[in-house]
């Protein structure tokens, strides 16, 4: 009896435990950014971000990032107004949406200041296309209320497959350009804090 008593104890325990590690995390938009590449006329490369994202992971670690599309920021205004009207089209599609799960245990059991590399299989839905994308993560738990997530590598999404060809073909007509690559490497760096 006193056997079985100390059991259910410890169970409890690891019961408690367990729920108090399974932590949700809110992106903080202020600390991250998530940017990518144009590249035209063959070899003039150009860096761009949004200014605005949004995102969170919940206890069951399931990831979900919301991009603004109409935050696109370029540097050059009507540059801007070009690719919210004619190639992102956010009046039809305001966001891009990414969704992955994460092993809760994987977040839970990182020690503070250790970084461990992260293998994720993703969905995004962009401008009414779902492609599932693979993204190689570093992540880094700064302390028990920050997370540090990094892309170890560039993502490499083709236009062909959001749908997006008849889009940059009208921002190359309008800016007069032999060339805009369909090929776009998109990274991020993403600050989230513990709820």
């Amino acid at each position: 009896m006193k056997y079985l008593y100390k059991t259910f104890c410890l169970m409890g325990l690891l019961l408690v435990s367990a729920v108090a590690s399974a932590t949700s995390w809110q992106l903080d938009n202020g600390q991250s950014q998530l940017s990518f590449v144009s590249v035209k006329k063959n070899n003039i490369a150009e860096v761009h971000h949004f200014d605005w994202i949004a995102g969170s992971v919940n206890e069951a670690g399931e990831l979900a990032v919301e991009i603004d599309l109409t935050s696109v920021n370029t540097g050059i205004e009507i540059r801007d107004s070009r690719m919210k009207e004619f190639f992102f089209e956010v009046d039809a599609y305001p966001t891009a949406d990414l969704h992955a799960k994460i092993d809760p245990a994987f977040i839970s059991e990182l020690a503070a200041g250790q970084s461990k590399p992260l293998a994720v299989d993703a969905e995004l839905d962009f401008h009414g296309q779902k492609q599932t994308v693979n993204l190689a993560l570093m992540v880094t738990k700064v302390s028990d209320k920050e997370l540090l997530v990094v892309s170890n590598q560039p993502v490499i999404l083709n236009v062909a497959d959001f749908d997006l060809v008849k889009g940059l073909e009208k921002l190359r007509e309008l800016a007069g350009l032999p060339s805009i690559s369909q090929a776009v490497p998109v990274s991020f760096y993403l600050v989230l804090n513990a709820m």
